[in-house]
């Protein structure tokens, strides 16, 4: 167990890829994909969850008119749109990369299923999973730590545009902001703290799944995903 590969889950959301507007943000996805592949490289097992938000949001769509269940699948499509994306650049950095979709899509990627993820990761692979949970009504943080537990993670890490960790208010409005080196889920819960969605929070506590939320700035992702103190961490207790 002391040689036992750290292996974490890095969810990445739709607007982060998009860095806040409409489509892919090409140097975003190179910059994600170069730090991944260092960690990888030193030994770090990798999967990724992306979100859609650059291309759909079910619960805006919801809000223009259309019906959720629609919308959200939508969404779905939007975040394959992203795993492609980024495995492209990924293979182009030299990394092995494989994508698993929660809706069956043969032609672009392999369907979900976790002991396949795992050996993936075992053999050095980064796995992307893509397409949600193949339901609506999921969000990719809800999915996020499904996936985390049953792939058997270490860690969740969050990382975010335009913010280096949890604060108590919006850092980018204003500026007595203070930001958070330690939370419980319970904190983030009562305090309705912006940390991921209350059914994701309260599916890592259930199950004790450590989460670590940072901001994309310089050289962070790959801080994270080789385990450095960076950003906000939060556990159960």
């Amino acid at each position: 167990m002391a040689n036992k590969p750290r292996r974490v889950l890095l969810k990445i959301s739709g607007e982060s890829l998009g860095g806040g507007e409409l489509g892919i943000n090409t140097s975003i996805f190179r910059q994600i994909s170069e730090e991944v592949v260092r960690a990888v490289n030193d030994g770090v097992q990798v999967a990724i969850v992306v979100g859609g938000g650059n291309f759909f949001r079910g619960e805006e769509l919801q809000k223009a008119g259309y019906n959720r269940n629609r919308a959200d699948y939508m969404g779905m499509l939007g975040t394959v749109i992203n795993c492609l994306a980024l495995q492209d650049i990924l293979l182009q950095s030299g990394a092995q990369v494989r994508v698993q979709t929660a809706i069956s899509m043969r032609q672009v990627s392999e369907s979900y299923v976790p002991l396949r993820a795992v050996r993936h990761l075992e053999k050095g692979r980064v796995v992307i999973f893509g397409a949600g949970a193949g339901m609506p009504f999921f969000s990719t943080d809800t999915v996020s730590i499904q996936r985390a537990l049953e792939i058997e993670c270490d860690e969740v890490l969050m990382g975010k545009n335009g913010v280096d960790g949890v604060y108590d208010k919006d850092p980018n409005v204003d500026s007595s902001a203070k930001k958070f080196d330690h939370l419980t889920y319970h904190q983030a819960l009562m305090q309705e703290l912006k940390v991921m969605d209350a059914s994701a929070m309260s599916l890592a506590d259930t199950n004790s799944m450590k989460m670590r939320v940072f901001g994309l700035d310089g050289d962070n992702v790959y801080k994270a995903l080789i385990g450095e103190n960076i950003g906000t961490s939060v556990t159960k207790n």
